[in-house]
């Protein structure tokens, strides 16, 4: 199929910086190249990850559109592309671009939206269900009695994991910075909330533990609670690093894993979607999670695209609760 070029308009990063760098231009699509597809986005949602990029903190060419999760129908594909078909609604991760009106995208990355989900949902779901699937399935995988520590449990990320955590029957500790966050952390399945504004999450998990210990930790914090981590990990605990929210975790000696034979592990989730047989399998599970009802989205708050940055202030202050996303005007 061809097709000509098309303006839309998008959110371009010139310079890092904090949220004011990001600004709306108009933008110029080529024709999708073989493999590619050109989807025609209703909703981007936001990731720390997006904010990563914005301040240079991972390597990041620029200028640059932000945003690797989306969802949308598509609207012109090459010619060689089976994976979807113009019209068919999609969600994607793990292409850069997502703040726009439209964008060009690997037809491989393209998942199906199922009718019964709306686009802001398929904005939530790609990127942060896909990795709670694999955080949940390929290191520790919770199961009956096993008790699993959440931080930032009432985070977009961190109620996916509550849910999926419980759904398998573990005991689920999560720690909040508020009241109001540890009610949700609450609802989304958490038998215990720490809010670590007031207490000392090291001191409460060995309380409700009778000092065992967590035998999985999932942390996307990162330096503000690595730390106490390798205290309240159980012996032959799990320790999965899989983000940065308050800054990288300091250096540690290998050597201190030994005294409790810990495991500790960094995940990406890109690294688990190595084809699209991965992908299907990932997609497929979240979706029918979500189907089936013991798995539920939380879409916070929807800005307009031009209120990016105020949409970034958000997610950077940790204030939200559940996903932020971005809608467009189609």
């Amino acid at each position: 199929m061809t097709d000509n070029t098309v303006e839309v308009r998008a959110i371009r990063i010139e310079q890092f910086g904090g949220p004011e760098v990001l600004q709306v231009q108009k933008i110029t699509l080529p024709p999708p190249g073989p493999g590619q597809a050109r989807v025609r986005i209703h909703a981007a949602g936001l990731n720390f990850i997006d904010i990563y990029r914005r301040r240079g903190d991972y390597p990041t060419e620029l200028p640059t559109t932000p945003g690797l999760e989306a969802s949308g129908v598509v609207e012109a594909i090459a010619a060689d592309v089976t994976e979807v078909k113009v019209g068919d609604r999609v969600a994607y991760t793990g292409q850069p671009g997502a703040y726009a009106e439209a964008a060009i995208v690997d037809a491989a990355k393209l998942v199906p939206l199922p009718e019964s989900m709306s686009f802001a949902e398929g904005a939530a779901f790609p990127l942060q269900g896909m990795t709670a699937h694999y955080l949940i399935n390929e290191y520790k995988k919770p199961k009956p009695n096993m008790t699993v520590l959440i931080h930032a449990a009432a985070g977009g990320m961190g109620l996916l994991l509550c849910q999926w955590a419980k759904h398998l029957g573990a005991q689920v500790i999560g720690t909040v910075s508020t009241a109001e966050k540890a009610k949700l952390a609450t609802e989304a399945g958490c038998d215990h909330v720490i809010n670590y504004s007031s207490q000392d999450f090291v001191t409460e998990v060995k309380r409700i533990t009778a000092d065992s210990g967590a035998e999985l930790i999932i942390d996307g914090v990162g330096k503000d609670t690595f730390p106490g981590d390798l205290e309240a990990v159980a012996l032959r605990g799990t320790v999965v690093i899989f983000g940065s929210a308050s800054g990288r975790a300091e250096p540690v000696s290998p050597n201190l894993f030994q005294q409790k034979s810990v495991s500790v592990c960094g995940g990406t989730l890109f690294n688990y979607l190595l084809d699209r047989d991965e992908l299907l399998m990932r997609a497929n599970d979240v979706t029918s999670a979500i189907r089936e009802g013991w798995l539920k989205l939380s879409v916070y708050k929807e800005f307009p695209l031009e209120d990016a940055a105020k949409a970034h202030e958000m997610l950077e202050s940790r204030k939200s609760t559940g996903k932020i996303v971005l809608t467009m005007n189609n």
